[in-house]
């Protein structure tokens, strides 16, 4: 939520904590819960992503990524691209596609074919490591705001360590990439090429953050139960994400003018994958310690009705002895 202060600028209130659910219905109506939670947290993560903090945090992973990129570039770029051009030769279809198009006049990419390719094929390795460098140096950070500006009454049963965080981050990534490298050939299929690959990343990016979100906040029990109640709506959410995330690759289609300003469209390229995967990351973070929230004010209203029952009951039992009990009889009359 935005509100006004002195200064005349903006900052991002607190929400009571009283019936999110409410909130959330209230904002939604016409909508199913999880809907008008789902557009709820949408609207939330996009005004936490103005957040200086979030901004700031932004920048380490960008960094990172833009040392390693021209790191593996500067050592590693003319081999790769001679390995592509060599491999391309051997295929006869390649070359008469190349020498067709040199025909009617674009006879520059031929030059820049195989460097375009070499980016096409580094692009899933960007990516993936962006997601692992904004969960690792971003995501806690993200969710310890979200929870101390919304949640900060919520208990903390920590029902994932940052070991399990890291072997659950792990086994999703080699799973992830391995559906990456099997469903590789029907990328030739052109509309599968605009589907498949997001639908990775999309399930990737629900398994990770969704449980790092909880993983402060939520118990083992509490995480898994959230996680399949709205395994629907997490997935969702994953997906949109890894479309959102593919937009930096349309700056491949650039061409020969990408080949010549890449210095300076790579380091956009990340930064702009490192917010779209924050943004993500506030995403998940708003949605499912809501939907703890409500887990665990139903979990209470439901004892609370169960120990009410189980007060009233002797008391009911009490007054049925008193009614069914026989009337004692008169004492006998003095002869």
């Amino acid at each position: 939520m935005v509100v006004g202060t002195e200064g005349g600028g903006c900052r991002l209130g607190k929400p009571p904590m009283a019936s999110v659910l409410g909130e959330v219905l209230a904002r939604g109506k016409g909508y199913s819960p999880a809907m008008s939670l789902l557009f709820d947290s949408f609207w939330r993560a996009v005004a936490y992503c103005m957040h200086p903090r979030v901004i700031a945090l932004s920048f380490l992973p960008l960094v990172l990524m833009v040392v390693l990129s021209f790191g593996l570039g500067y050592f590693f770029w003319d081999a790769a691209v001679a390995s592509v051009t060599a491999w391309l030769e051997t295929y006869e279809m390649v070359q008469t596609l190349l020498g067709w198009l040199e025909r009617l006049g674009m006879s520059p990419l031929r030059t820049v074919f195989a460097p375009l390719l070499v980016l096409v094929l580094a692009t899933p390795v960007i990516v993936l490591l962006c997601l692992l460098l904004v969960a690792a140096f971003m995501t806690p950070a993200m969710v310890d705001l979200v929870g101390q500006r919304r949640f900060a009454q919520m208990e903390l049963k920590r029902g994932g360590s940052m070991l399990v965080s890291v072997f659950w981050s792990l086994g999703s990534t080699l799973l992830a990439v391995l559906a990456l490298l099997v469903s590789m050939p029907l990328w030739l299929v052109p509309p599968l090429v605009l589907i498949l690959p997001p639908l990775i990343w999309g399930w990737l990016t629900y398994r990770v953050f969704a449980f790092d979100a909880l993983a402060l906040h939520a118990s083992a029990p509490e995480r898994k139960a959230i996680l399949k109640e709205h395994r629907g709506s997490l997935l969702a959410m994953g997906v949109l994400s890894g479309y959102l995330g593919a937009a930096p690759s349309l700056l491949w289609a650039s061409g020969a003018m990408f080949i010549a300003l890449a210095p300076l469209l790579v380091p956009v390229a990340i930064w702009i994958y490192t917010l779209v995967f924050a943004f993500a990351s506030l995403w998940f973070a708003h949605y499912t310690l809501a939907a703890l929230q409500v887990l665990r004010a139903s979990q209470a209203a439901t004892a609370a009705a169960t120990t009410t029952d189980v007060i009233d009951m002797p008391a009911a039992a009490h007054d049925a002895s008193a009614t069914n009990s026989p009337t004692p009889l008169p004492p006998p009359a003095a002869p």
